[in-house]
């Protein structure tokens, strides 16, 4: 029994060992690039493979051109209604309207009409439209949200402020008058201006007062000219010389 165990305990000739000796060492690192000449990274680098970009499939992208849609009839009727709005008043003025009801607008346009303002009503699209090809491009930010037209033939910036005092709901934004794009402070300012008549006034008695002066100076010019003319012949005639030196001695 002792023997068997023994036996199969005991390793038989030409087995291996059940243990083997490991060696714990350095590893030798084969895997290290070469270094490669400068010419041949050169040339390496200029004859690369560059794979072409991928192309788009076709529908991938929108299209670049753009679809130019028709404006409607009633668009252009109220775009041709702008341009002689804009062509025969002096005065454009353009207002925020904050919700302000019927009854309000009613008696905002009555009173604005008694002084010549009309109130004109254009969807913001219409008058952009206009304005982008017109010289009063420049009054195109003015026309968001809900905007209203005050126009009149003539500037009346003063009469239309003093009734947008009674008006809170309408916000004056800016104004054209006379081709020139004023702000709502600038429009308060052209309001204090005085007007053309006074204006002319003015002018005229200004004009009259230059030329009184010039004519009393062109008069006074030759009498004081005379006068110093004949003191100075008195002066130098030998008879005022003579009575002259007796008074003198005199005097002494």
């Amino acid at each position: 029994m002792a023997a068997t165990l023994c036996a199969k305990l005991l390793p038989k000739q030409g087995w291996l060992p059940l243990t083997q000796s490991v060696r714990h060492g350095s590893k030798a690192v084969t895997r290290h690039r070469k270094p490669m000449h400068i010419l041949r990274q050169k040339l390496m680098a200029v004859t690369e493979y560059i794979p072409p970009k991928r192309v788009a499939p076709r529908g991938a992208y929108p299209p670049q051109t753009k679809k130019v849609q028709e404006e409607s009839g009633l668009a252009l009727l109220l775009k041709r209604e702008v341009q002689r709005v804009f062509q025969d008043c002096k005065m454009i003025a353009v207002a925020q309207n904050n919700a302000s009801n019927s009854e309000d607008m009613m008696l905002l346009k009555y009173r604005l009409y008694k002084h010549g303002i009309a109130v004109k009503f254009f969807p913001n699209q219409v008058i952009r439209s206009f304005l982008a090809d017109s010289i009063y491009s420049n009054m195109a930010p003015l026309f968001i949200g809900p905007t209203v037209l005050l126009v009149s033939k003539e500037p009346k910036a003063k009469e239309m402020l003093a009734t947008l005092k009674h008006s809170p709901q309408m916000v004056l934004l800016g104004a054209c008058v006379e081709n020139t794009l004023l702000s709502a402070q600038g429009v308060a300012s052209y309001s204090k201006l005085p007007s053309v008549t006074v204006v002319q006034g003015e002018l005229v008695s200004g004009l009259t007062m230059l030329t009184s002066h010039t004519a009393s100076m062109l008069q006074r010019h030759p009498a004081h000219l005379s006068a110093l003319l004949q003191q100075y012949v008195k002066q130098q005639s030998p008879d005022s010389s003579a009575d002259e030196a007796p008074k003198a001695e005199e005097a002494t």
